[in-house]
């Protein structure tokens, strides 16, 4: 049985949720004791010290063998500790998980037993953005989210900026590629590292204040309801509701953090929603859609007059993007369709009757470049063995994977270390992985 969103049960901790808890935690402390001076390196050196000063303190009748040694290893054993239940997660379970992902590899297996060309469509030759036929290879990867087969491409206009997937997903490619990642076999995670960003979701509600004091607010992309959720304690009196693809929009309006939720495409809900929101907000959602144009356009129709849209992407002018190449996490392929220099969308917001009032590039930033380009990174030598797209299991690619994740651990420190750093150069440069913008919808 399910407890419900409200209890409070004694079971074990997920292992996935365990995972992301123990490597978010290590990140916020490296950022701290990067960004928030004294008390942050104090913050910092307390954890490292934390065993050495319970058991060796005044009082304390313990005194283990070897204390000053584990005390020292403590950042990097932690490290290895949250990866190895990482790794775990997709692999324990009960009876009942094990039949379940039995069927669930069968199925994927009789899926691609037709290959995957009808995953992607015929490559295009201009622009989608401005028709331009002057279009350049960015980057070409394989799925390094999941593992899942494919060999993906981004190219990028040269007359307009513009990043898009060619040949993109079709409509059979995008529910492939999308499934068990948000939801089902990966939806424990994404709900967990949502559930995390409550600092960012506070940003994005908080660069309204200014401008606005609204009464009604759609999230368009809203996922599992964490914005609409979090940014209430911004805007205790707004109305949110969301919209987004996905089961977890109804789940989210069970757990009332939102007012209602709508499942589907937003330019389906274009006309039914005509003129009702002072908001609506699209939080990393414009570069997985398929045609981002037609999205602003339902956007400008569900905005009543002087109400405000607010957007954030990925920023394809990083220079993050340059230096990692490949393994630039926003790149997030197969997934983003589109990514849109600032210049871009400001342009298409001014064709569709809209004043921008603000934009932000530092605040906007997420501390993840090397850490994800390093989880990427080892994904791709060693995806995970358990997989059930991938072919059955062998004790060679679990003592591959094994050895990728233990020599990993010295990057993934380095790597949150020099996270920490970006983003605290990127506050003060106001440069950063991704941008946002504030415009209003103009009288006419």
């Amino acid at each position: 049985t399910r407890a419900s969103p409200g209890s409070r049960s004694a079971a074990p901790c997920p292992p996935g949720a365990l995972a992301a808890a123990q490597l978010g935690g290590l990140a916020l402390l490296a950022g701290a004791a990067l960004r928030q001076g004294r008390w942050g390196a104090a913050a910092a050196g307390l954890y490292w010290l934390q065993p050495y000063l319970a058991l060796r303190g005044p009082g304390s009748p313990l005194r283990p063998a070897g204390l000053a040694r584990a005390t020292a290893a403590r950042p990097l054993r932690s490290l290895g500790a949250a990866l190895r239940t990482a790794a775990a997660a997709g692999r324990g379970g009960s009876g009942e998980d094990r039949v379940r992902d039995t069927a669930r590899a069968a199925a994927y297996q009789a899926e691609l037993a037709s290959g995957t060309a009808r995953f992607l469509e015929p490559r295009r030759a201009d622009c989608p953005w401005c028709g331009s036929d002057r279009l350049a290879v960015r980057v070409r990867v394989p799925d390094l989210l999941q593992g899942k087969p494919g060999l993906f491409t981004l190219e990028q206009c040269e007359e307009c900026g513009h990043v898009f997937q060619n040949p993109r997903l079709t409509l059979e490619g995008l529910e492939f590629y999308y499934r068990d990642f948000y939801d089902g076999r990966g939806g424990e995670g994404a709900g967990t590292v949502f559930g995390r960003l409550g600092a960012a979701y506070r940003g994005r509600a908080e660069m309204l204040l200014p401008h606005a004091d609204p009464g009604s607010w759609l999230d368009v992309g809203t996922g599992h309801g964490h914005f609409c959720n979090a940014a209430r304690a911004v805007w205790p009196l707004t109305r949110f509701d969301g919209l987004d693809m996905g089961d977890g929009v109804r789940e989210a309006e069970r757990r009332g953090w939102m007012e209602t939720g709508y499942q589907g495409q937003f330019p389906e809900f274009a006309s039914k929603l005509a003129g009702q929101y002072e908001v609506v907000s699209m939080y990393h959602y414009l570069e997985h859609t398929r045609d981002p144009l037609a999205e602003l356009d339902a956007a400008a129709a569900v905005l009543a007059p002087g109400g405000f849209l607010t957007i954030e992407l990925p920023d394809p002018e990083s220079r993050m993007a340059r230096l990692l190449g490949p393994v630039w996490l926003p790149w997030f392929q197969p997934q983003h369709q589109h990514l849109m220099p600032a210049a871009n969308l400001r342009e298409a917001l001014a064709d569709r009757g809209f004043t921008v009032l603000a934009e932000e590039h530092g605040p906007a930033h997420q501390g993840n470049d090397f850490f994800g380009a390093v989880a990427l990174a080892a994904t791709g030598l060693a995806p995970d063995p358990d997989r059930p797209w991938g072919p059955p299991a062998t004790a060679r690619a679990r003592v591959l994977a094994h050895a990728v994740r233990l020599a990993a651990l010295p990057a993934f420190a380095g790597a949150a270390v020099l996270d920490a750093l970006r983003t605290a150069a990127a506050h003060r440069t106001d440069g950063g992985n991704a941008y946002r913008m504030l415009a209003r919808k103009d009288v006419s």
